[in-house]
């Protein structure tokens, strides 16, 4: 995979989550390149996972479903985590 398509994959899931969260600027998403798939590790204040995750984890869902519908765009499948 190229550097740019995972930094503009990386740049949208920081953008959705900054705007969510009381603390953007500690918001930090880490790109663990395999060879099919790229996951992206999300961490934030801790005060501020609740708010990712959301009810049931439907934010967080729709986050996924944005992040693997670009993903696919580009030919490639993408995770993400969120780490304490």
């Amino acid at each position: 995979m190229n550097a740019g398509s995972g930094g503009r994959l990386r740049d949208l899931i920081e953008h959705i989550v900054r705007s969510l969260v009381d603390h953007p600027d500690q918001v930090r998403v880490t790109e663990v390149d395999g060879e099919k798939t790229v996951v992206f590790e999300l961490r934030c204040h801790p005060d501020d996972i609740g708010k990712v995750i959301g009810k049931n984890g439907k934010t967080v869902g729709a986050i996924r479903t944005l992040l693997t519908t670009a993903a696919a765009r580009q030919n490639r499948r993408a995770m993400l985590e969120v780490v304490d």
